[in-house]
């Protein structure tokens, strides 16, 4: 079982809500630093071991300067991204560039930086190679897509079915090629999970990993200097399923090391790229229940909308929903809980059973959907003109900083042409 608990009280956020009005995203800095201390030691058992947190969960420069500070760096797949690593102190081999279709400024930006570039196909070394001034750089790594002798998941699909990475057959000869190119230092990468919380399944990763860099050295006699497991680590979105262990993990990836990576004499760093696991469980959005529905199904209503968490509504995903103040009370009622959006599917939960909510446009309950830590901001979107909420960030001391205001309509109309609409 996982506990469900939310770091602030009723009281709490409604003085809060005078201030920064719902909804709102609210982090909590000394969870994620634990978290992340607990990590680090659990991995300790590799010289070397590095995790690149994936941005993509959370790109926020507030929160990439605490896991930097606690020696991560990061893995990033777009320019903004790239950008958003090195204003957070993460510099050079720290920063992973892990995109796909990628644009020659992306992989400009990242050799500025001294990231490292993890490639995702065959045809991208020359690619990059006419990309970039003075060629491929010394440092490459290969993205492997292992097609079917992997099972992928619900949320990533069938690897043979995915868009990324080199076939087993393009990864050997593009390590040739790499070399005959004059590169001198070679990653190897995958991904092929999302949201996965079966410790054999990331434990047979990384056996895949090991004996294909092991076959590799073997076969062409280039010598594999990291292996980078990815993300895909789920978390324990329902309160009945349990987290990964950090130490069962990483013990059973020492223990597969040991049997197939040190006989061969191959030195493997191990690198990660782990963003759910990281920050999703010490994320809540909070939103105010404002509107209550009778018809065919009782509906409580939200000011927030899939704009601002939209994993339920495109991965049908279960997000845990309590109401401060109301922790202990029964669940007399079953509601979907739904925002504003014109969508049928901007729904939070479907046929919930929750305590009875109160109502009100500035005294309704408050609503707090939990593990949204990752992955959740950060898919907002503006559809019907909604505006995506602000983040804060509950600091160790007990105070809170506004990491990330809410959008205005200022914001909404800033790429337009206003003047121009008038002349038109």
């Amino acid at each position: 079982m996982s506990v469900k608990s939310f770091p602030l009280t009723r009281a709490q956020l409604e003085e809060l809500a005078k201030t920064y009005p719902t909804p709102f995203y609210v982090y909590d800095e000394a969870a994620i630093r634990r978290n992340a201390q607990a990590i680090k030691k659990a991995f300790s058992v590799f010289p070397g071991y590095k995790e690149h947190f994936a941005v993509k969960a959370l790109p926020n420069p507030y929160i990439l300067k605490i896991l930097e500070s606690e020696g991560f760096g990061a893995d990033c797949s777009s320019l903004p991204e790239l950008l958003l690593a090195d204003m957070s102190g993460m510099k050079t081999e720290a920063i992973m560039l892990t995109s796909n279709e990628t644009p020659a400024k992306e992989y400009i930006k990242a050799r500025e930086l001294g990231a490292i570039i993890n490639l995702d196909d065959f045809t991208h070394i020359e690619y990059v190679e006419k990309s970039l001034a003075g060629g491929l750089p010394e440092l490459v790594s290969c993205r492997y897509n292992p097609g079917p002798l992997k099972e992928g998941n619900a949320i990533i699909g069938k690897p043979e079915e995915a868009k990324y990475g080199f076939t087993r057959e393009q990864l050997f000869d593009g390590y040739k090629l790499l070399k005959q190119k004059g590169v001198k230092r070679f990653g190897l990468h995958t991904m092929v999970a999302s949201n996965e919380l079966s410790l054999d399944y990331h434990l047979e990763t990384g056996r895949l990993l090991f004996e294909l860099a092991v076959e590799i050295k073997n076969k062409t006699g280039i010598g594999i200097e990291f292996v980078n497991l990815g993300g895909g680590l789920g978390i324990p979105y329902k309160p009945e399923q349990e987290a990964v262990s950090w130490d069962s993990l990483a013990s059973g990836l020492k223990k597969l090391y040991d049997e197939i990576v040190a006989p061969s004499g191959l030195k493997l760093e191990i690198h990660t790229e782990y963003g759910r696991p990281v920050t999703g469980p010490y994320g809540w959005l909070v939103a105010r229940a404002i509107h209550s529905k009778h018809i065919y199904r009782e509906y409580i209503a939200l000011d927030a909308s899939m704009a601002d968490l939209m994993r339920p509504a495109l991965y049908g995903a279960y997000h845990h929903i309590t109401i401060p103040g109301k922790e202990n009370a029964p669940l007399t009622e079953t509601y979907d809980v739904v925002g504003s959006l014109c969508e049928n599917n901007d729904k939070f939960a479907v046929q919930r059973k929750l305590p009875k909510i109160c109502t009100s446009e500035n005294t309704g309950d408050f609503v707090v959907i939990h593990d949204a830590g990752a992955h959740g901001r950060a898919m907002g979107f503006n559809y019907n003109g909604k505006l995506r909420c602000g983040e804060l960030l509950l600091r160790s001391d007990g105070t809170i900083k506004q990491i990330r205001r809410a959008e205005t309509v200022e914001d909404y109309f800033a790429t337009i042409d206003l003047n121009g609409v008038k002349e038109f």
